[in-house]
C-alpha cells in the first residue's frame, strides 16, 4: 500500500527542495527519493550540500542543515508523465502558500518541469532566475535527479554547486 509522504518542513528554511511527486518506491517506504535510480542524495554529497550520503530513511535529517523536502504534487506515480495537468495546477497553489508560510531564503526546484509547472513559464534555463515567483525567496532550477534523466552526473552536480555560493549570502540559520 502506498503511503503519503511527510513534508520535511520547518519556517525559515536555508533551501526547501521542490519534486515532481513521490515515486512508487517512495510511496511504499515512506521515504523521499528512494528509487535506487534516483541520484539525489549522491547529488547532494557530491555537490558538497551535505558533508556525507544521506540514505532516504535518512531523509528528515535534512532539517539539520536547514533545508526541506516537499513536492508539487503529493500522489505517488511511476514517473511524471503520470500526472495530470489538475493536479500540477492544484499542487502549484498549495506550494505557493507553503512558500508563503515557510518563507525559505531559497526554493530548488528538482527538475525544470517543476518549475515550469509552478511558474507557468516555458523558457527555463538551470540556476537562479532573474525573478522569483514569491518574493523574498530566490528561485533556483537545478537538474531533476532522477535515473532517467540523461545528464551526466557531474555535469548535474555542477550546477547543483551552484546552490553553494547562494546559500551562504542567504542562510537563515
Amino acid at each position: 500500500m502506498l503511503k503519503s509522504l511527510e513534508d520535511h518542513v520547518e519556517a525559515g528554511l536555508n533551501l526547501l527542495f521542490v519534486g515532481f511527486n513521490p515515486s512508487l518506491k517512495s510511496g511504499e517506504t515512506g521515504h523521499h527519493y528512494a528509487n535506487p535510480n534516483n541520484r539525489f542524495w549522491s547529488i547532494l554529497y557530491r555537490s558538497g550540500l551535505t558533508e556525507r550520503k544521506l540514505k532516504p530513511e535518512e531523509d528528515a535529517h535534512v532539517l539539520k542543515y536547514h533545508y526541506g523536502l516537499t513536492n508539487i504534487v503529493d500522489r505517488p506515480t511511476k514517473g511524471a508523465e503520470g500526472i495530470s495537468n489538475d493536479e500540477y495546477k492544484k499542487g502549484a497553489e498549495r506550494l505557493k502558500r507553503k512558500i508563503e508560510t515557510l518563507h525559505p531564503a531559497i526554493v530548488c526546484y528538482v527538475g525544470k518541469g517543476v518549475y515550469q509547472a509552478f511558474s507557468g513559464r516555458r523558457k527555463v534555463l538551470w540556476g537562479e532566475q532573474e525573478t522569483s515567483m514569491i518574493p523574498g525567496t530566490i528561485d533556483f532550477v537545478a537538474p531533476s535527479s532522477s535515473g532517467l534523466v540523461r545528464m551526466k552526473l557531474d555535469e548535474i552536480v555542477a550546477i547543483y554547486q551552484k546552490l553553494l555560493p547562494l546559500l551562504e549570502g542567504n542562510r537563515t540559520h
